[in-house]
This record gives C-alpha cells, sequence and structure tokens, in this order.
C-alpha cells in the first residue's frame, strides 16, 4: 500500500495541527479529567493529532465524496477524522456532542472550517446518512456506570446491580436504534471493538447484512481501537468476522 494512502494531504494535516493549536486545554482539562488536566493533555495532544490522523486516512479509503456523516459524541478525538472527510471528500459532517462545555472549546477552534458541533443529543439529527461514527459512547463508564465494566470485562458479580444494569442495557439498544436508523444502505459504522456486539446485535434483529473490518486501529484517549463495519451491502453474509474482531 502506498504511504500516500495512509497519510493525509499535506494541507489537511497541517489544517489538523492548527485546530489542535488552537484549543483551549485549560477548558478541556475538566472535561475529560477530574484533575491533572493540564498533564493529561500535554501527554495526550500529540498521540491525538498522530492518531486520529491515521484514522482518518484509514476511513478516507471507505467513504465516498458528498455524503453525509453523523458523529455521535464527537470531541478532541475525532477532529482529525472530521476535518478530513470536510475538505478532503466535500462531505457534510454533523458532529453531536452533550458535554457543553467541550462544545464550547471546540467550535471556536474550529472557525477556519465549516465545521459546528452540536450540543444536543444525535438522535435529533435529521435526514439520512451514510456513515455513522459511534466511538467510546456505548461503553463510556460516566453514562454506563454499570454497563460499562461489562463491557470490559472488569465487572465484579458481587457488586453488579441486575437492575441499573438492565435500564443502561436498554438505553444503549434505543440509542443504537435510533442512530442506525438514520443509516442509509449501504452504509458504514466506524467505532470500536468493544461496541461492535451493539451493531451487530441490532443488525441480526433487523436481517441487515453487516461485516466488520479486519484492520484495528488504536486511539489516543480511551485506548478502545477502532474497526470499520460494512452495513447492509448485498452480497455480504451476516456477521461472517464479528466473532474474529470482538471475540475474547
Amino acid at each position: 500500500m502506498k504511504a500516500s494512502r495512509m497519510m493525509l494531504r499535506p494541507a489537511t494535516q497541517r489544517l489538523v495541527t492548527e485546530v489542535y493549536g488552537n484549543l483551549d486545554y485549560a477548558a478541556l482539562g475538566p472535561v475529560y479529567c477530574y484533575e491533572g488536566g493540564n498533564e493529561f493533555w500535554r501527554a495526550k495532544r500529540g498521540p491525538c493529532d498522530r492518531l486520529g490522523s491515521r484514522v482518518a486516512a484509514a476511513l478516507r479509503k471507505k467513504l465516498g465524496r458528498g455524503g453525509r456523516s453523523l458523529y455521535v459524541g464527537a470531541g478532541v478525538a475525532e477532529l482529525p477524522a472530521l476535518i478530513m472527510e470536510t475538505v478532503e471528500l466535500s462531505r457534510t459532517v454533523e458532529p453531536y456532542n452533550l458535554r457543553k462545555a467541550e462544545v464550547a472549546a471546540l467550535n471556536p477552534a474550529c472557525h477556519s472550517i465549516p465545521l459546528t458541533f452540536h450540543p444536543a443529543d444525535a438522535a435529533n439529527a435529521k435526514g439520512r446518512f451514510d456513515h455513522l461514527w459511534i466511538v467510546s459512547v456505548l461503553n463510556d463508564p460516566e453514562r454506563f456506570p454499570h454497563l460499562s465494566p461489562l463491557s470490559y470485562g472488569r465487572s465484579n458479580p458481587l457488586t453488579l446491580d441486575p437492575l441499573k444494569f438492565g435500564k443502561e442495557r436498554r438505553s444503549v439498544r434505543a440509542l443504537v436504534a435510533r442512530c442506525m436508523g438514520k443509516l442509509a444502505r449501504p452504509g458504514f459504522v466506524t467505532t470500536t471493538t468493544e461496541e461492535v456486539l451493539w451493531i451487530a446485535e441490532w443488525c441480526h434483529r433487523h436481517r441487515v447484512p453487516y461485516r466488520v473490518g479486519k484492520h484495528q486501529y488504536p486511539t489516543a484517549l480511551v485506548g478502545d481501537p477502532i474497526c470499520f463495519i460494512e452495513i447492509g451491502k448485498s452480497g455480504k453474509r451476516s456477521g461472517g468476522s464479528v466473532r474474529k474482531s470482538y471475540g475474547r
């Protein structure tokens, strides 16, 4: 594979680095850390740029020009992919983030790009999309404190509250249903290997064929590997590679 296919265009990469340079990391510190926010961003800013750009270059090969992408829970780590889609593929991107403090820090840094983060639920997005980005959302420990440990294999059977877990599981299934209902077919989903099973379950319930890509890409903040899922393409067997992708 040519190196150019694994990298963003130089002008795009400069723009990504510029946006990261414009971010108010003092404001972002409390969003991501209870304490030590300055040290956290000194360590993570470079990897966000570098690893995020690698994911963006991989995503570029999956998407067509002029489509629409819905980003659920998009934040600092999603900037390279959002910028790539906007400037290299002329796509419409709609990033949603419920953390208003993060949105307030992101939008000013993106003033030179037609890119606006929405401080709202992604379920409010209108229309259809051919790409859904939902990364480290369905296993978010802050939003789903009883479900998340089980997703990572760290649940304690002595402390697990089945009622609270059941409630969170219903919430995740409802979120997946609302977002997947907006995805055109064929389409793509970008998610983490820990979240694949939720997308796979939805596809099985609706008899929609899907295929999980074999390649995984590391992320800078959470550390969950990212993968791509092809949705609704004829000729693909349902779940053909799912066990390889998230079975442990």
